[in-house]
């Protein structure tokens, strides 16, 4: 299913040079076909295109122009991934080329099988079904705790990331992240937040895969059967505590009793009627995934912490005018709102 309102208009298509992108294939013995590309609306990070290789459908992925935060955007690694989890992962589409040269298009891009669907962000679909909300749930956790369940050695995977001091390294490279991207001068709420953080930090549960960035508009569904066709965007992807994916999901997950400044962040369509309240998210996925219930108030917190400095890095960009559309404006307002919401909530809230 082709939907238009999945592609962007015209004034908002970031250009690249597809020339020799085309010269590129050309010279693999691939005819890449650049007079019809399209760029996907969705994605606040990396860039998508819907475009033809050797007369078939496929995604073409680059990060923006311009400096990337450190880690950011890691293309080689969602190649290194996408070449080999499919055979273990079925919704994982299947990687078909990589460009690490940056001296052809002035970053590196990516060519992913192309699967039908829609990606669903801060708004459901007119065509889903009443029953979406929870059945778009069960799928999503359902979707989340099968990766966690592959082995990584059974897909040639278990060298991937370092599980160990996962929790740490993610905590102290985010609060390095923020220094970043708040140029050297970040809020007194992002160094508190990381101050409490440190005194607390729990054993690493069960080593999993991890997509790190699990959500709705980051799967492609049949807006009619509600049926999973694919998880997309896995340039973060590793190995480390299956918690963590869980809490990265829940971060986004706003409730109606939560402060309005938070409402905006609209990744998932959580507070229309009839989606579940992240307790009850969390108990679904630890029924789903056969562990023990336990307490994620310091992966949520942490969690929190990498969305408000991921979307102060994509308020950066957009002030440098590397990344465009009016979405962004309000990036960096909503990432010192997240920051006071995960400072006001890590000891009440009961997950």
């Amino acid at each position: 299913m082709t939907d238009a309102r999945q592609f962007r208009d015209d004034t908002l298509v970031v250009k690249q040079d597809w020339s020799a992108v085309s010269l590129w294939f050309a010279q693999q013995n691939h005819q890449f076909d650049w007079n019809n590309v399209r760029q996907y609306a969705g994605g606040v990070a990396n860039m998508n295109y819907l475009a033809l290789l050797d007369g078939v459908p496929v995604v073409f992925r680059c990060p923006p122009s311009g400096p990337l935060a450190k880690g950011a955007n890691d293309l080689a690694r969602e190649w290194r991934v996408l070449s080999r989890l499919n055979g273990g992962y079925a919704l994982a589409p299947r990687a078909i080329s990589f460009c690490g040269d940056a001296a052809v298009i002035g970053k590196p891009f990516l060519v992913i099988e192309h699967r039908d669907g829609v990606a669903i962000g801060g708004v459901l679909p007119s065509e889903c079904p009443e029953d979406a909300p929870n059945r778009l749930t069960m799928e999503l956790i359902g979707a989340m705790t099968a990766l966690h369940r592959v082995d990584p050695a059974s897909v040639d995977l278990d060298s991937l990331g370092r599980p160990e001091g996962f929790l740490e390294r993610q905590l102290e490279g985010w609060l390095l992240r923020g220094e970043a991207a708040w140029q050297g001068s970040p809020p007194k709420e992002l160094r508190h937040l990381g101050d409490r953080l440190r005194t607390s930090v729990p054993l690493s549960h069960r080593t999993s895969l991890l997509h790190m960035d699990f959500k709705l508009d980051n799967l492609l569904i049949d807006p009619v059967t509600l049926s999973i066709q694919a998880v997309i965007d896995w340039d973060m992807a590793t190995r480390g505590c299956s918690l963590y994916d869980l809490a990265i999901l829940l971060s986004y997950w706003v409730e109606p009793s939560d402060p309005q400044e938070v409402w905006g962040l609209a990744q998932i369509p959580s507070l229309a009627p009839g989606f579940m309240r992240r307790r009850e998210v969390a108990e679904r996925f630890f029924v789903m995934s056969g562990d023990e219930y336990r307490s994620l108030s310091w992966h949520l917190g942490c969690a929190r912490l990498r969305l408000a400095v991921a979307w102060m890095q994509l308020a950066l960009l957009w002030e440098r005018g590397e990344v465009v559309g009016d979405r962004y404006k309000d990036f960096a307002t909503l990432a010192l709102s997240v920051l006071r919401w995960a400072n006001d909530s890590i000891d009440t809230e009961i997950i």
